[in-house]
């Protein structure tokens, strides 16, 4: 489909056909996929802003897509094992510089809180997703598939196996509800 939307296959008319999120969605690829801006400000490890007005505010706010970082509290909400380790790691790899962002066909463009789902290319060519599950910062994240579904279950199973960042003391109960339930067999997909 994103193909289709980037080579102009799906025009006015049938973009509105798909509806607001279609349109949405067609709007995000022809806006960002393959742009680059500076980012200026990461929240936690796998949220950052970008510095290019949006329809939900004057920055864009950037999940990134197939990887979970824990969280680092915010409001009445409790700092996760290792957030200050995963953000401090994507501040320093990302914040003030100029980013690529490229969209994944397979996924919505937008999560529940309209934030734009990316990969993050960062000035010297990695990507900023690979690198947080490379160095143990972020869990693939399992709920949901994407283009890189598989090999984002390898970069972290390495990253588990050679005990690098979270990975080198972290107990199951440090872990997000999601990938404890996981971990536990209780969402009935084991790893």
């Amino acid at each position: 489909l994103a193909v289709w939307l980037d080579r102009g296959f799906v025009g006015p008319r049938c973009a509105e056909l798909l509806g607001p999120r279609g349109q949405a969605a067609h709007e995000d690829v022809a806006r960002y996929h393959g742009g680059t801006f500076p980012v200026v400000r990461v929240v936690d490890g796998d949220t950052l802003h970008l510095d290019a007005p949006d329809s939900t505010g004057q920055v864009t706010k950037v999940r990134l897509i197939g990887i979970d970082t824990p969280e680092m509290g915010w409001g009445n909400e409790e700092r996760m094992y290792f957030a200050e380790e995963a953000t401090a790691f994507a501040r320093q790899s990302a914040f003030g510089r100029q980013v690529t962002v490229y969209l994944d066909e397979q996924v919505s463009s937008r999560d529940r809180y309209e934030r734009l789902l990316a990969y993050i290319q960062l000035p010297d060519g990695r990507f900023l997703n690979e690198e947080l599950l490379s160095e143990g910062f972020a869990y693939a994240d399992l709920r949901f598939k994407h283009g890189y579904f598989r090999k984002y279950r390898q970069l972290e199973a390495s990253a588990r196996a050679l005990k690098k960042g979270l990975w080198a003391d972290i107990k199951p109960e440090q872990m997000p509800a999601w990938r404890q339930r996981r971990e536990s067999g209780k969402d009935g997909n084991p790893e």
